[in-house]
């Protein structure tokens, strides 16, 4: 388990750099010198004539760094989401396997643990990890311990109840992430508000562009971290159902292709 949470761990960090590197190479090369030629234009479109409407434009609307953050963020979020979607997919394919392979009517004594152990330790490592064969395995080796189905039926559940909780808790940085997008386009209002606050004086002397300008960041951050986390939000629910149906499934393997055949004499 120290393995796979240093491997994730690596990826995660590989992600993080990746995502910063690719957003900001497209906000150098793309956003930021298109963002500047529309704001120019619309400078001077205002200057020509006081009934100028400005038409929206996509780069300026996530020209500032707290969107850039946010995409940062949103790319990161999505590689953690996709590696633990990825791996719950891989464990689930487990499940058609005949990992204990028990004909119908047929009886597994405690002496039997053994061999049908011996088959799950034949599983390539990376398999043997995964939930489905370590609660098979620790019911086949509690079984021959304690030659009791009922404490085999308890130590089952306990372990997939551990499990759960694991994977709950290792949900904690697509959390945090989640919460960091919002309150970073939460952070770009209160910037644009001051910075706009600060050019009123130009305002009541008649140029209104530098306050035009900041509200715009001020609305802008919070609008595209708004429109960010709403997916997001969504794609978690959706990895935290499938981990919970992986463990409610490995439970329930358990007991209808190995405790339901054990028996002490």
């Amino acid at each position: 388990m120290n393995q796979t949470f240093s491997r994730e761990f690596v990826f995660q960090l590989f992600a993080l750099i990746i995502a910063v590197i690719l957003v900001h190479g497209i906000y150098v090369t793309i956003v930021w010198p298109n963002a500047e030629a529309v704001l120019a234009e619309q400078r001077e479109g205002m200057k020509q004539d006081p009934d100028y409407v400005a038409e929206p434009s996509i780069y300026v609307i996530v020209k500032d760094y707290e969107q850039e953050s946010c995409f940062v963020l949103m790319l990161w979020c999505l590689a953690i989401i996709g590696y633990k979607g990825w791996s719950t997919i891989r464990e689930r394919r487990l499940f058609e396997l005949a990992l204990v392979p028990i004909a119908e009517g047929v009886r597994v004594l405690p002496e039997d643990t053994r061999e049908y152990a011996r088959q799950l330790q034949g599983l390539a490592e990376v398999d043997r990890l995964m939930l489905l064969p370590r609660t098979l395995m620790n019911a086949l080796v509690r079984f021959g311990a304690t030659r009791s189905v009922q404490d085999v039926a308890a130590s089952t559940h306990q372990l997939v109840t551990s499990e759960a909780e694991r994977m709950e808790s290792e949900l904690s940085m697509v959390r945090y992430i989640l919460w960091a997008i919002p309150a970073i386009g939460f952070i770009g209002t209160v910037r644009g508000i001051g910075l706009a606050l600060g050019m009123a004086h130009r305002a009541v002397e008649g140029d209104v562009s530098g306050v035009t300008e900041n509200l715009g960041t001020a609305f802008n951050s919070t609008l595209i971290a708004l429109l960010i986390s709403i997916p997001l939000m969504f794609l978690v629910h959706q990895l935290q159902l499938m981990q919970e149906r992986l463990v409610f499934d490995a439970e329930t393997y358990t007991d209808d292709h190995l405790i339901r055949h054990l028996h002490t004499h």
